[in-house]
């Protein structure tokens, strides 16, 4: 246990680091824009929403240990070649943009996106393999060992989400962005070292990690019809470069529908499994604005938060969220898993109720008639007028009342303590905080009930999904996760205005909701779950 949760610890620090890193060195390298980050973020979400099944059927079909150094090592390496390439266009910048009339830059940023695409990919490989497959092997099949195990990787994940972002911001901040480039070079190969030997060691540690069961070759039948149709098909053809061409284009069809199949099969095995309203539950819970990320943060920049106190919730938030994972063991002991998952639902929507209060409390800049063009004139005007009595703290960034949810970088003064904006009045003071002070309220008490809940419906996958299927269940699990965060992008790009943030809480709310609602009928249709059913 203490190998996994050193090499766990030295994988997250990693990965949260470069996932800061990455969205700030694109940002610089396009000239303080946000359209690389943008860019990166769609690569991203995309290319594991499409392949997330076809990584966890290459999880399922190789060995625990082949797969988790693979895994380990593609990682890396491709973050340490990604590292390189940064800090050879930032240091030599100007000169790569005359070359092939800026083309070469062009290159350059696609060479930074695809390999911290691998990398990603990499990463979300080695997480089912050691956090849905590893741990369950290790721990016996035990449900409390099991649920130590988890909420142990969560607190640890939810340390190193706020330590490692504010490590790398330092030294890029103290020093260069070349300097952060290579900070973060050397922490991968010397961590690439580090969790090679620890998983090693763990591998040779627990003899039953060596033993997998087989996966069942579906598409054996369709290899050898297609093999005799090939044979019986080069026989009429005399010419030998004929024939290779053929056997290449049979080849690539084969592979193609190997492909498609492999990605059917795993979603067809994740719809049937038990726990499917459970896991789709989960995933509707990230179709939601109600965290601390760049949406949230940026909304909070508008209603006037300085940084400073912006990082002080976060570091609230992190505190609140490890107490979801000691409630969730606590729970579990005492009412059992699935009873943990229903408290820990309904703790969750009781707490987003606050921030459902402060889309109307004083304060909040929500104007409806932003969004009913259609209004009349006399109407617009007496909705405006009321709006804009409750939106008096609302500062005009830019000279207009209409600024998007994320403001331009090239606005901000980044400091080692706070972001300020060139023109907010320092002298200005709101009218009322109390809407900004329920959102933060229940954005930041849900934590508890949302990672007790995450944690919940975790180790339910664990303990009800077949050895051979864990990988490409928890594959497509992950593409339902990074689908439902898409939507939640595009809801903001419908709506991107600080007044809009109030329609897009109560939608985020009602997916949340969905969500848990989803989890009750789970535990109404399978009262007996968590009976590891092919363990």
């Amino acid at each position: 246990k203490f190998l996994i949760y050193v090499s766990g610890a030295l994988s997250m620090w990693g990965d949260r680091m470069w996932h800061f890193a990455i969205s700030v060195f694109l940002i610089e390298l396009y000239g303080r824009n946000l359209l690389l980050t943008a860019v990166f973020g769609l690569v991203v979400a995309g290319s594991v929403l499409l392949l997330g099944a076809l990584i966890g059927d290459w999880v399922d079909r190789n060995p625990r240990n082949k797969v988790a150094h693979a895994s380990l090592f593609i990682q890396n390496i491709s973050v340490t070649v990604c590292s390189i390439v940064l800090m050879l266009v930032f240091s030599y910048k100007q000169r790569i943009e005359q070359i092939w009339d800026g083309w070469l830059t062009v290159v350059c940023y696609t060479v930074v996106i695809v390999l911290a695409d691998v990398a990603n990919l990499a990463s979300t490989a080695l997480t089912i393999a050691i956090q849905r497959d590893w741990i369950v092997v290790i721990t016996g099949y035990n449900r409390g060992h099991l649920a130590g195990m988890n909420a142990t990787m969560r607190r640890i994940d939810q340390v190193t989400n706020i330590l490692a972002p504010l490590a790398v911001g330092q030294v890029m901040t103290l020093a260069s962005n070349v300097v952060g480039c290579g900070f973060i070079l050397g922490w991968n190969l010397v961590s690439l070292i580090v969790e090679f030997f620890f998983l090693s060691r763990v591998y040779r540690i627990v003899p039953a990690l060596s033993v997998k069961p087989p996966v069942v070759e579906v598409d054996q039948v369709d290899l050898q019809r297609l093999e005799r149709r090939k044979s019986q098909g080069m026989d009429d053809i005399s010419d030998s470069k004929s024939r290779t061409q053929v056997r290449k284009v049979c080849k690539a069809i084969f592979m193609f529908r190997w492909l498609v199949s492999t990605c059917k099969d795993g979603w067809r095995a994740y719809y049937r499994q038990p726990v499917f309203l459970a896991g789709m539950g989960l995933a509707f819970l990230y179709t939601t604005v109600l965290g601390f990320d760049c949406i949230t943060t940026g909304y909070a920049y508008t209603q006037g938060i300085s940084g400073s106190l912006l990082s002080l919730l976060m570091g609230v938030s992190a505190i609140t969220g490890l107490l979801g994972t000691v409630m969730f063991t606590r729970l579990r002991k005492s009412y059992g898993l699935v009873n943990t998952g229903i408290i820990s639902s309904c703790l969750h929507l009781g707490c987003l109720l606050l921030c459902v209060c402060s889309v109307f409390a004083p304060g909040s800049p929500m104007d409806l008639s932003l969004l009913m063009p259609y209004i009349t004139s006399n109407s617009s005007t007496e909705l405006g007028g009321m709006a804009s009595q409750r939106q008096k703290h609302t500062y005009s960034l830019r000279g207009s009342s209409n600024q998007p949810l994320l403001p331009d970088r090239s606005s901000i003064h980044w400091t080692n303590n706070t972001v300020l904006f060139d023109n907010v009045p320092s002298d200005t003071a709101p009218e009322s905080y109390i809407s900004i002070i329920l959102l933060f309220l229940g954005v930041i008490t849900a934590r508890i009930g949302l990672w007790s809940f995450d944690l919940t419906v975790t180790q339910l996958l664990q303990e009800n999904i077949c050895e051979s299927e864990r990988g490409v269940v928890n594959g497509v699990q992950s593409s339902m996760n990074y689908l439902m965060d898409l939507l939640h992008f595009i809801m903001v790009i419908s709506a991107p205005q600080p007044q809009h943030f109030g329609i897009l809480v109560i939608i985020s709310v009602l997916f949340i909701t969905t969500g848990h609602t989803m989890y009750f009928l789970y535990d109404t249709v399978f009262p007996f779950p968590g009976l590891f059913l092919c363990g």
